[in-house]
């Protein structure tokens, strides 16, 4: 199933790979140069790991902005896995774009990559259980939009985009307003048609925000035993009850038995900053 682009990301593309593209070529590609300007080469962008993979739309942009004469012949798409030694996609054009393409497309490409395989690995190490894998604000500056579209292709869900689009009252928060209650009421008088959820610290805080009538809640460095506790308590408040979210130091190796006490969601900014980049490498066919 084709994953659809959201709208907003689809404004930043233009912009972000003409950053990029200014970053890297500057006032030209000298060593390009070499290159007749006339040659025109085949290409194939190959896999060198198994992956899930994401920034497909990156790519034609690279190469859109460089040279619209330049052809590419997608094989695998945003979402869809790859395994070592297999093709993406094929490029036909001047070979003095191609070259002079390659590397902003392939970081682009190795980048969200990254981050679609990392939450897929997640998703996949929780799938006996209903909780899903939420992201966070802990993205690459400039690439908010996109590691968020990156964690969808890998199957998980998004949390907030950022401050604007959901209200989460922190620690911090609840201090400068005085207690969770008095944060979650000021929360409310707001009303803005959006998520309000409230992070807690203890088993006492949990029971003042369920009090409180909040809707989510967010259990900051709970233990296995405190998140079966908490599941507990909120489901004594029958229909009250709130969502509950698990988050810090969430691990690989952990997210299992996290989910395994039946949170809603887990939370974890390792799918967006704790990525190791994908391998991929264009080879050029000369004919």
């Amino acid at each position: 199933m084709a994953i659809r682009l959201p709208d907003e990301l689809k404004a930043t593309i233009g912009p972000s790979v003409a950053n990029a593209l200014a970053e890297d070529v500057g006032s030209g590609d000298l060593t390009a140069a070499l290159i007749d300007a006339d040659e025109l080469v085949g290409a194939s962008i190959i896999a060198r790991e198994s992956l899930i993979l994401c920034g497909h739309p990156f790519v034609d942009e690279v190469f859109s902005q460089l040279d619209e004469s330049v052809i590419i012949d997608w094989y695998v798409g945003d979402g869809q896995s790859a395994e070592a030694d297999d093709v993406i996609c094929k490029l036909v054009g001047p070979a003095r774009v191609l070259l002079t393409g390659e590397r902003t497309a392939l970081n682009f490409l190795q980048t969200l990559s990254a981050t679609a395989t990392t939450t897929a690995n997640y998703v996949n190490a929780i799938t006996s259980y209903k909780t899903r894998i939420l992201d966070t604000r802990k993205t690459i500056p400039g690439l908010r939009l996109a590691q968020k579209y990156a964690v969808v292709c890998g199957g998980g869900t998004n949390h907030r985009v950022g401050l604007f689009d959901a209200i989460l009252i922190k620690e911090n928060h609840i201090k400068s307003a005085g207690s969770i209650t008095a944060a979650l009421r000021s929360a409310e008088e707001l009303q803005a048609d959006v998520l309000i959820e409230v992070e807690v610290e203890s088993h006492d805080e949990l029971l003042e925000a369920l009090d409180a009538g909040a809707g989510r809640i967010l259990l900051d460095n709970f233990s296995i035993a405190e998140l079966q506790q908490a599941v507990k308590t909120n489901e004594s408040y029958g229909y009250t009850a709130a969502e509950l979210e698990a988050s810090g130091n969430i691990t690989l190796e952990s997210v299992a038995e996290i989910a395994a006490t039946g949170v809603d969601y887990i939370s974890t900014g390792a799918l967006t900053k704790n990525i190791d980049a994908i391998d991929f490498s264009m080879l050029f066919r000369i004919d």
